[in-house]
């Protein structure tokens, strides 16, 4: 069924006795009739309160998350396929994801470099052709 840790990333597992889960009735598929079972899922995370992640990669993710967390706690919601079980590893593939992506070290910063001799002359000599060419096409005083 569902593993009891899940890897995010090296040196980041997470525990499943963190996620909360619920369930409820779906609105798309599956979710109406009589004999509906309860396929929408809810899976919550407190990115907050875990203990199993570094002050590093919490300050990480709660930065990079701020808009999506709720006192603390991520949630992720899947209601798109007709089973619990199909939305139940829906919701989990994308809370890995999503926290995978929180949890990423940033791109180093781009060092900013001087443009070689050559391609700025390269630059000159092209804006010379250029201007000369529209140059050339004006029309003088007499021309007409």
């Amino acid at each position: 069924m569902l593993p009891r840790e899940i890897l995010i990333s090296p040196g980041f597992v997470l525990p499943a006795t963190e996620l909360q889960w619920r369930y409820s009735r779906s609105s798309g598929p599956g979710g109406q009739g009589v004999n509906t079972a309860d396929s929408r899922v809810e899976l919550s995370f407190d990115l907050a309160g875990s203990p199993t992640l570094s002050e590093v990669l919490r300050e990480r993710a709660t930065t990079r998350l701020a808009g999506r967390l709720h006192g603390g706690v991520l949630t992720i919601v899947a209601s798109e396929h007709r089973s619990q079980l199909r939305n139940r590893e829906a919701a989990l593939e994308r809370l890995v994801d999503t926290l995978r992506t929180a949890t990423t070290r940033p791109p180093r910063a781009r060092r900013a470099t001087k443009p070689s001799r050559g391609s700025v002359e390269r630059r000159l000599q092209s804006k010379k052709r250029r201007s000369t060419t529209k140059r050339n096409r004006r029309s003088g005083p007499g021309d007409e």
